[in-house]
């Protein structure tokens, strides 16, 4: 699933942009355009059947993404009836030009809909692994991408939690696990809850990702009011910039993050 695996093979040290990589996470909904509560009502057909303006939407968005290295999405389909049988993560990689891309399938439904999370990177990954998450309806995943090799490399790890608190915290629990692993890494999704929760307040307390400061309203779209959607770093990457973008594509509005790597981390 990864474009061109030789066409980039780059070094991101402090002789290049600086040693600060920009990140993304975005939640699109398929490419449906719910911009208002009676979306759900009324474009709800869209998550069964092809709609033509689903890929003006697509495109709206790869404008978006473009500024940025790495990408984590949620709720994309890998190519069934409803996209026209278009892998939306290898469409938005292509109109955004990411070389890297990948499609983790978390819930195949068949012709219906091929439903996961979607990676596109700058960067040449040195290892993409798809986890399964616990959880009594199946269907939730988290893909761990590395970058480098050894104590330099940086780990980020794309997700989308499940609705229930109690699957969350053994989610999370899992997620927690993973992070304990690895010195540099970098969580992203939609994690369907705040960080005052008893879920993340449990996973902070058991790793070294540091609790946002601030907090960031990403979901509904059009009045938002729960943070839901975070980026989480682990202690030796600082924070330069954090924020919500204010392009309402989807019910969910995308978080951004520009963080600065300590020296001695190279991605390759």
């Amino acid at each position: 699933m990864m474009k061109s695996m030789e066409q980039m093979d780059t070094v991101l040290t402090g002789e290049t942009s600086g040693n600060r990589l920009r990140l993304l996470s975005y939640n699109i909904q398929v490419g449906i355009n719910s911009i208002f509560p009676h979306h759900y009502l009324t474009k709800s057909w869209k998550h069964l059947f092809p709609a033509r303006r689903r890929f003006e939407t697509l495109d709206n968005i790869a404008r978006l993404l473009r500024e940025h290295d790495i990408v984590g999405l949620q709720e994309l389909d890998a190519g069934s009836h409803r996209t026209n049988y278009v892998d939306l993560t290898e469409y938005l990689a292509d109109k955004a030009n990411y070389p890297f891309w990948y499609h983790q399938l978390n819930r195949n439904l068949g012709r219906i809909a091929q439903h996961g999370n979607g990676l596109l990177s700058r960067y040449h990954p040195t290892e993409i692994t798809e986890h399964r998450l616990p959880g009594v309806v199946p269907g939730r995943g988290a893909l761990l991408v590395r970058y480098g090799h050894g104590e330099q490399s940086l780990v980020v790890i794309m997700l989308h939690l499940a609705l229930s608190p109690r699957a969350r915290m053994r989610q999370l629990g899992y997620i927690a696990e993973l992070v304990g692993q690895y010195r540099h890494v970098i969580v992203m999704g939609d994690l369907n809850c705040a960080p005052s929760s008893a879920e993340m307040a449990m996973l902070f307390r058991t790793t070294h990702l540091r609790e946002p400061l601030e907090e960031l309203l990403t979901f509904p779209s059009w009045r938002p009011e729960r943070n839901i959607d975070h980026i989480l770093v682990s202690s030796e990457l600082r924070v330069v910039q954090c924020s919500v973008l204010n392009h309402a594509h989807s019910d969910h509005l995308p978080i951004a993050m520009e963080v600065e790597l300590p020296q001695d981390v190279v991605l390759a």
